[in-house]
């Protein structure tokens, strides 16, 4: 079988975005610096969801969720791209390969499910705000969670299982800066056209599907909100939707740009650039996005500061 003749000591070459220049340098130290703000921006989101009472609320619940997510997103990519440039070495185990191809995959797909459900929370929330509790209750909020991640982690075991199964004896070197499926398909001398095509049904599930959730929710929430009469109700509605499409046209864009095209039109340059954009620079977004644009949250962080000042 491939995977016999392929041990963990057969490493992978990750060929990465930086070299040794002095702008590379200053990249990579920018790099650096938004992974910094992404994990604390999104551990804060986290704790502060968590420790609020006021802050239990389903929107909030999936918003905690998002960033959970995110955090190990960016985590799955940039520390073994941190330590690789730092030391000079560039490869990476076949585990090693296969860990970041299963996380990566799974949180994608989590997210891509997660953003639908986020987008119904908000749809009962505007267009039946009576029967919220009803709609949107705490069992329901949880199936959704718990669906969103055991869908992504089917579709990362699916993936990983596959695509280490096949030979790989061209060169070992992958156009990017993470073990990301499509770029390492380029490298098998196996017929990989009929994963590629379950590939695309499976983006076409998990992000045409979501993506029709959230436009027929957005588009009823808009109605709703045209038609409210306070004018605080409507700019409040405003602000918390577009929050999340915000997120929502970074997030799919980026995604259904890397998957959703064949390898004959593939440019590792801008595959790596788009893929950096949704691993690294979205995490860090997602919690200045949501934290900024919601008094709720910004409420919870000024008392959590208060509480640290009164302490010192």
């Amino acid at each position: 079988m491939a995977w016999e003749n392929q041990t963990l000591n057969s490493d992978f070459i990750l060929l990465g975005i930086f070299d040794h220049s002095p702008f590379h340098t200053f990249l990579f130290t920018l790099v650096l610096a938004i992974f910094t703000v992404a994990c604390v921006g999104n551990t804060v989101m986290v704790l502060l969801i968590l420790l609020d009472a006021q802050l239990h609320m389903p929107m909030y619940f999936l918003l905690s969720q998002l960033s959970l997510m995110d955090l190990m997103l960016v985590c799955t990519t940039v520390p073994k791209m941190a330590v690789n440039f730092l030391s000079g070495r560039k490869s990476i185990s076949l585990a090693g390969c296969g860990t970041q191809i299963f996380l990566s995959v799974s949180l994608i797909g989590a997210e891509c499910f997660l953003l639908a459900a986020m987008a119904y929370d908000r749809y009962v929330a505007i267009c039946h705000p009576l029967r919220y509790q009803v709609l949107m209750s705490q069992k329901l909020c949880a199936i959704m969670v718990a669906s969103s991640w055991i869908l992504g982690s089917i579709d990362g075991i699916i993936e990983v299982a596959v695509s280490l199964t096949f030979s790989y004896c061209r060169s070992r070197e992958i156009a990017h800066f993470f073990c990301d499926v499509p770029a390492l398909l380029t490298l098998s001398c196996t017929d990989t056209k009929t994963f590629e095509r379950m590939i695309f049904v499976c983006c076409v599930i998990m992000l045409l599907f979501p993506v029709a959730t959230i436009t027929a929710s957005y588009t009823c929430v808009l109605l709703a909100v045209t038609r409210m009469g306070s004018g605080e109700g409507r700019s409040k509605a405003f602000a918390t939707c577009s929050s999340h499409l915000m997120v929502v046209g970074m997030y799919y864009g980026a995604a259904m740009f890397i998957y959703m095209r064949p390898t004959s039109e593939r440019s590792p340059t801008w595959d790596k650039m788009v893929s950096a954009f949704y691993t690294i620079l979205t995490p860090m977004l997602n919690p200045l996005i949501y934290s900024l644009r919601n008094r709720e949250v910004s409420r919870a962080f000024m008392k959590v500061v208060g509480k640290v000042k009164c302490a010192l």
